[in-house]
């Protein structure tokens, strides 16, 4: 019986440490990923639980993580629902759809402003996916929706030297 009830408290403790959005402001972002001398190239998207082309890609950037786990590469999700649904619908869904990629919940009001850092053509639309590599300055923004294919592909070119 003793075994049974250590069992179970094992069980309980490693469901608590499923994933959660980790929440960020832009500046945190900015600083982490964006910027910085890492020779990585992040792939940072984003999307939303409530953004239908967003919820469909999803599993695209789930296999594009285990696809390049041997290369400088990070997937990064960075989700942008509203604050008030961050546990009752992201925390959630991250584990339903049981997300490996790092999920980040951006705290950033004022779209106006953090927007054009990201990109200067970005209208706001979601999918959006920015891939940077800050030790090289070398980026690439896509306003879309990607199929694996275009994913893959274009993270394959986001890998090779830029020319700035």
């Amino acid at each position: 019986m003793k075994n049974f009830f250590t069992f179970l408290l094992l069980v309980f403790s490693l469901s608590c440490l499923a994933q959660k959005a980790e929440i960020m402001t832009f500046e945190q972002l900015e600083a982490r990923y964006l910027k910085g001398s890492q020779d990585t190239l992040y792939v940072l998207n984003f999307w939303a639980t409530w953004c239908v082309p967003c919820v469909k890609e999803l599993p695209f950037f789930e296999k594009s993580k285990n696809d390049f786990k041997d290369m400088p590469v990070e997937i990064i999700l960075v989700s942008l629902d509203f604050e008030k649904q961050i546990e009752s619908r992201l925390n959630p869904f991250i584990v339903k759809k049981n997300l490996k990629s790092k999920v980040i919940f951006l705290d950033a009001p004022g779209e106006h402003i953090w927007i054009p850092k990201v990109n200067e053509h970005w209208s706001g639309a979601i999918p959006a996916t920015l891939m940077v590599n800050p030790k090289t300055g070398c980026s690439t923004f896509y306003e879309q929706e990607f199929t694996q294919e275009e994913l893959s592909n274009q993270i394959t070119n986001n890998l090779k030297p830029c020319k700035n």
